[in-house]
């Protein structure tokens, strides 16, 4: 990495420092990131950005690499919450289009534990749509009602992550053809599964859909904002009497996931329909669904009773 001159330093910097407050207002929004959890992203983003030069935004393989070697003297977990903020700054970057690539791969990975991600039961996800079926009810209709429908359908019904719902095309959802195909992180293509609900739903939906927009879910010049989707998700959760903050759009996804293995699906599938390029990023999933195994073996076990008893 060349040594860029007093200005152009200050500029890149400046670049820096929008890339990141972007970014820190969509975790802000969009995950509903705790306080501590901004600060700390903030930080790390700062001072990453602060050894590169002001070229963090646009730092390649090399400089990735360099800077990990410079975090060789810290511990595992500092590591560990560094590369975590710097892959979410990159994969944001890469879902806005601000950047055609992701370059995460570069940064050193700890091997520090995962934690589970946060999980709906099928119980909670029935609140929602009853919460829905009870706005659809209301007279007269509300168009946003149908929707609000169409979006949560896509979401646990397909597993789409928020970026891909939100901008997908307004005859993305064929009403003859079960699936679609995405093109997702680093522009890999996977075919998507339709349910018949879901396509009925988009169905509702795209008659109040102006046929000359670009988009499924238009708002303004564009498409629906990913911030505005965590909205509408937090805001039926509440309706639905489950804590708006354990509910987002990625939640609704680790519940398609969750929900399909505990039902039986093969991980390999499920790894294709989530887009994962890593099956070890899908095999977090396998560890949620051991804890509902335990749980039986427990409580239903021949064995597990003959423990029970004194």
């Amino acid at each position: 990495m060349t040594r860029l001159g007093s200005s152009a330093a200050q500029g890149a910097a400046g670049e820096d420092r929008a890339l990141i407050e972007r970014f820190l207002e969509m975790m802000r929004a969009e995950a509903g990131a705790a306080a501590n959890t901004i600060a700390a992203y903030h930080t790390d983003l700062r001072l990453a950005s602060e050894f590169l030069g002001g070229g963090l935004g646009g730092a390649g393989r090399p400089e990735l690499e360099k800077l990990g070697g410079e975090w060789q003297a810290l511990s595992r977990a500092t590591v560990a919450r560094k590369s975590a903020a710097l892959r979410r700054f990159y994969a944001f970057l890469a879902d806005e289009k601000l950047r055609a690539d992701d370059p995460s791969a570069a940064l050193p990975r700890p091997g520090t534990a995962r934690g589970l991600p946060k999980v709906l039961s099928v119980e909670d996800v029935d609140k929602m749509f009853a919460a829905i079926a009870d706005r659809l009810a209301r007279v007269p209709p509300d168009p946003n009602d149908l929707r609000l429908q169409a979006l949560i359908e896509l979401l646990y019904g397909s597993g789409l992550r928020a970026t891909e719902l939100v901008s997908l095309p307004r005859n993305a959802v064929a009403p003859d053809r079960p699936y679609l195909i995405l093109k997702g992180k680093g522009g890999r293509e996977r075919l998507v599964p339709i349910s018949d609900r879901a396509r009925a739903a988009v169905s509702a939906w795209r008659a109040h859909v102006d046929s000359g927009r670009p988009f499924l879910f238009p708002s303004g010049k564009g498409h629906l904002s990913r911030v505005r989707l965590y909205q509408l998700v937090r805001a039926l959760a509440g309706e639905a009497g489950i804590p708006p903050d354990r509910v987002s759009p990625h939640v609704l996804r680790h519940a398609f996931a969750t929900h399909l293995l505990e039902g039986g699906a093969d991980l390999r599938a499920l790894q294709a329909m989530l887009g994962h390029a890593d099956i070890a990023t899908t095999e977090i999933y396998t560890h949620v669904d051991s804890r509902r195994l335990v749980e039986l073996v427990n409580q239903r076990h021949p064995l597990g009773e003959a423990l029970s008893k004194p």
